[in-house]
Parts: structure tokens; C-alpha cells; sequence
């Protein structure tokens, strides 16, 4: 089952990096264009900020799905580093239930808040606001799919052997 969960884990995480890069080659593209407008082609174009601003919105909340996989967000260890490791266990995997509890509720309140931008017009060619709102449920989402995938992983012991550590080549073991 371990082993299921970080081939699960690690091919959902190569999917959400691809399309992450994808977004962020966008990014980059609409950024010059808008540039290249302002001080070169004075064409006025009134969307390329804009479209840069939800861009860059679904890239960093996508992106927090990937921080899950290889265990890179932030955490605070050195408490946690001094107790026996049976304790450590139960602590890594209550912080791992209570995250998976949060990004479970942000996904799920997070479909009223996106069905709520349908009503709402996007400045960019009068489109919906809930396909640029959507990138909250999505992502929490992932990141609940993500969170169960390495919970059954690491089981707790991911501070004891993490799985991308240095001097792993950024590979999973």
C-alpha cells in the first residue's frame, strides 16, 4: 500500500509540475506581451495585467499540492525532533489528519465561493470570475488527494527518512 501511495503520490505530483510550468510559460508570455505593448507597440491592450494576475493565482495555489509530495512547506521541527519516536509518529501524523481536515473543508467551501464568481464578470473579454475562482477548490483539493497519498507514504516517519532529503538527488527512495 506504501509503495501504491508514493507511485500515486509522485506520478500526481508530475502532473500538477507540468502543468504548473505550463502556466507559468503563459505567465511569462503574457508579461512580455504586456511590456512589449506599453513600451513598444502601443496597442493598448487592457487584459494582459489581468490575465497575468489569475496566471500567477492558479500557478502558486497548484503549486502547494507539489510542496505536499515532497514534503517542502514550511514546518516547525524542532519540538517535534525531541520527542521519542513513537510520540513523533502520533505528532506528524495528527499535524497530517488536521491539514488533511483543513484542505478537505477549504475544498469543499471553496465550491460555493467559485460557483459564487459565475456571477461576477472578469475584466478580460467579459468572461465568468469562477473559472479564476475555481483555482481554490482545485487546489485544495489536490492538495487533499496529495495529503492522504503521503500520510499513507511516510506514516509519520518522513522526519526520521525523509524522502527527499539532501544527498537524495531530489529523488524519492
Amino acid at each position: 500500500m506504501r509503495e501504491w501511495a508514493a507511485r500515486a503520490s509522485a506520478g500526481l505530483n508530475t502532473a500538477v509540475e507540468a502543468i504548473v510550468a505550463a502556466l507559468m510559460l503563459a505567465l511569462v508570455l503574457d508579461v512580455w506581451l504586456g511590456v512589449a505593448d506599453r513600451y513598444h507597440f502601443h496597442w493598448q491592450l487592457p487584459w494582459p495585467e489581468v490575465l497575468a494576475r489569475y496566471l500567477m493565482i492558479w500557478a502558486a495555489m497548484l503549486a502547494v499540492s507539489s510542496g505536499i509530495a515532497k514534503r517542502d512547506h514550511i514546518g516547525l521541527t524542532a519540538f517535534v525532533m525531541l520527542l521519542p519516536e513513537p510520540t513523533r509518529r502520533a505528532v506528524l501524523l495528527a499535524v497530517d489528519a488536521l491539514a488533511l481536515a483543513l484542505f478537505a473543508y477549504v475544498a469543499w467551501f471553496g465550491i460555493a465561493f467559485a460557483l459564487g464568481g459565475a456571477s461576477r464578470e472578469a475584466m478580460i473579454f467579459g468572461v465568468s470570475l469562477a473559472p479564476f475562482y475555481a483555482a481554490i477548490p482545485v487546489s485544495a483539493a489536490l492538495c487533499t488527494i496529495q495529503l492522504v497519498f503521503v500520510l499513507v507514504r511516510d506514516l509519520g516517519a518522513h522526519l526520521d527518512s525523509p524522502p527527499f532529503g539532501e544527498g537524495a538527488g531530489g529523488e524519492a527512495r
